[in-house]
């Protein structure tokens, strides 16, 4: 395990097994390095199905956007990268940004992601939770997100966790002339 503890959340017990908890702690740099790629393919990816990008152009806009947005690496002033883990085994991570001074006193979700085979426990609900905690104790008042309309299952987590639509995009396709 790497880094401090910073927050933790009991998980139910199955019978016969003991406690365990999930554990937010700071991301290195070795597990940046190791994430960001599928962070960046996973982007273009949703830039390709949801914006019309062609495949080159959206590999180019993911790797650019977060190479701005993160700097320093996991290094950066006011971006708060955690692992997620169940006792010793990672479950996924989250990347929030604090609200910069003088700004809105809105931190923003940029990325939350359960690894596949630890998906439908309540990881991301418990993640949420822990961040809110976190960002509580920083005195930051508010958390904001996107999420693409199609991602149906984070919309319902979202919701179930209180987040409520502050703004929507809307699209529709137009039929060639002929």
């Amino acid at each position: 395990m790497s880094g401090p503890v910073l927050f933790h959340y009991p998980l139910a017990a199955r019978e016969g097994e003991d406690t365990v908890e999930l554990t937010l702690t700071p991301m290195t740099a070795a597990e940046l390095a190791r994430l960001q790629g599928p962070l960046e393919q996973g982007y273009a990816e949703d830039l390709v199905a949801h914006r019309g990008l062609t495949p080159e152009a959206a590999r180019e806009r993911s790797a650019s956007q977060i190479r701005e947005s993160l700097p320093a690496g996991a290094a950066t002033e006011g971006a708060l990268l955690r692992v997620a883990r169940v006792g010793d085994t990672e479950v996924g991570w989250i990347w929030v940004t604090l609200p910069a001074a003088g700004a809105a006193r809105q931190a923003w979700i940029h990325n939350i992601e359960v690894h596949e085979e630890h998906r439908g426990r309540g990881h991301a609900r418990r993640m949420i939770q822990l961040i809110e905690a976190e960002l509580a104790q920083l005195g930051v008042p508010e958390l904001g997100l996107n999420v693409f309309g199609t991602n149906t299952v984070a919309i319902g987590l979202y919701r179930s966790l209180g987040f409520e639509v502050t703004s929507q995009q809307m699209a529709k396709r137009i039929s060639p002339a002929g």
